[in-house]
């Protein structure tokens, strides 16, 4: 095995659950830092991964995590950040300075194989010219990657990730349990979801494979839906379907406004609206070599969402009280 002990950042999230659980079936040693344990006491179960809190933020920190490892896997991504140019604070930190940091620990600890995780829309060079903040720092990030010589990286770059606790069309079929109709903007976007668990395989079979070295790969399901399909498939499947409005852009952009400075947490800003002005659909079929046969969203979505629907039922019941 030729990466037997992982560092994995942002282990405790929704896709680094899956990634911890396939590198622990494989028995590789997997180190997942956190500034808070209990946001990953799900992988403790798990008989070959560590939990450490850490701030992976703090260099001193990150290249003390690194020296221990053979390889390193950088998930860390956030969807909402203050506005600014190029990209506002948040998403510097965690998309541009981080994986600098994660580049920089590499190199300095002698661990070669670096696995980054960008997002598809992302374009070489697209520092400037895309249109959110979120893909502006996504592909800085990538630039900090490839400008590091001395390590055999890859970027992946995936479309929406679905799957049980995804926070994509589980938020669809929430809202719509709630709501008498949906109201939305950029109802044409086109998008190409991917499951969960082919992200996470394709990270696990890349890992020791030479041939992903040096290589950006985009992460898609089969199929296409424009962000209006994808909603009704929610309602549908959670028995909640309501009567979807498209709004026009002045009033989508409007409608992000609001709901990015509403109380509670945030649910759409005006970056996510500036993000889908670009189709979030891959140019072909996830690489060969990546061993991976892309899960369509009708074989999965059906059931978890099916089993939200009572959740979300009582929930309403509840408040009505």
């Amino acid at each position: 095995m030729a990466h037997a002990r992982v560092l994995l950042i942002g282990g405790a999230g929704f896709i680094g659950s899956q990634i911890a659980g396939r590198l622990a079936a494989a028995n590789r040693r997997v180190l997942v830092p956190t500034r808070r344990h209990e946001r990953a006491r799900h992988l403790l179960p798990l008989p070959t991964v560590e939990v450490v809190e850490a701030d992976v933020h703090d260099d001193g920190q990150l290249r003390r995590l690194a020296a221990g490892v053979d390889a390193v896997i950088n998930l860390v991504g956030i969807l909402h950040g203050r506005r600014g140019s190029p990209w506002g604070p948040e998403f510097e930190a965690a998309h541009v300075r981080l994986p600098a940091r994660v580049a920089a620990a590499c190199a300095e600890t002698g661990v070669r194989r670096l696995l980054h995780m960008s997002a598809l829309g992302v374009q070489e060079g697209g520092e400037r010219s895309l249109p959110s903040m979120y893909l502006r720092s996504k592909a800085a990030g990538e630039r900090a990657v490839r400008e590091a010589k001395a390590l055999d990286w890859t970027i992946f770059r995936p479309s929406v990730v679905f799957g049980p606790g995804d926070n994509f069309l589980n938020l669809f079929a929430r809202l719509q349990a709630w709501l008498p109709l949906m109201a939305l903007g950029r109802s044409t976007a086109r998008f190409q979801p991917v499951f969960v668990g082919d992200v996470a395989q394709a990270f696990v079979n890349a890992l020791d494979e030479p041939a992903t070295h040096g290589g950006c790969y985009e992460l898609a399901g089969p199929d296409v839906f424009t962000l209006r399909e994808l909603v009704a498939l929610a309602g549908r499947q959670c028995g909640h379907a309501r009567r979807i409005v498209a709004l026009p852009d002045a009033l989508g952009r409007l409608q992000a406004t609001l709901l990015e400075f509403a109380p509670g947490p945030t649910l759409m800003s005006r970056d996510n609206f500036d993000s889908m002005a670009i189709d979030n659909v891959a140019r072909g079929p996830i690489a060969a070599e990546l061993g991976v046969t892309p899960t369509p969203l009708a074989a999965i979505a059906p059931s978890y969402l099916a089993r939200g629907a009572a959740r979300y039922g009582n929930e309403r019941a509840r408040a009505r009280r």
